[in-house]
């Protein structure tokens, strides 16, 4: 459950959508000002705005919420439309970037997964080896190959169970608003 408080700094819509307002002179404003030659269509959307809708969106949590841009001055219907496509395919990219993340994370584990058998395998059949017994140096290895094997082992559960929620918060949070209503006003 939500703090209530956090809650009731965002405005309501008469639908009961909380409502993330974003105000601002000009639709320009919105934009990277990284690449000044770009048009718009090409240019990524201002970071501050971007981190601000994560914030906000992830304070409101399971709430339904909605984007409303306000300006100081009259938006024609072409840069609506335009800035109505731009965030969700911004945010549609960024959860494609974190779904990459997560399948190279995966990838990592079942490498780690992998070497960590294969040198507990190692390990096993050196401490069954004749060897064992009559070479200090032959012992020691099967025995750095033993904590290697867990080390890796250890590391691939770890990713596996623990280490990919965060992206899926993410991929989740950034659907959400890829998939939120957008209204503006002037």
């Amino acid at each position: 459950m939500q703090n209530r408080g956090i809650l009731e700094r965002y405005e309501k819509a008469q639908s009961g959508e909380i409502i993330i307002d974003i105000s601002t002179q000009k639709v320009e404003d919105l934009y990277s000002r990284f690449d000044k030659k770009s048009h718009f269509l090409k240019k990524d959307l201002n970071q501050d705005l971007v981190d601000y809708i994560i914030e906000c969106a992830g304070e409101i949590g399971d709430e339904n919420f909605l984007i409303r841009f306000n300006f100081e001055s009259k938006i024609d219907d072409e840069s609506i439309s335009r800035l109505q496509n731009i965030v969700k395919r911004f945010f549609v990219y960024l959860q494609e970037h974190e779904h990459t993340k997560m399948k190279e994370m995966f990838q990592k584990s079942a490498t780690l997964l992998f070497i960590g058998a294969f040198l507990a395998a190692l390990s096993i059949g050196m401490a069954e080896s004749e060897f064992m017994d009559k070479s200090i140096v032959f012992s020691v290895l099967s025995e750095g190959l033993t904590v290697a094997a867990w080390v890796s082992l250890w590391e691939a559960l770890a990713i596996f169970l623990i280490k990919w929620m965060p992206y899926k918060k993410k991929i989740s949070l950034y659907k959400r608003i890829a998939d939120a209503k957008i209204v503006f006003s002037s």
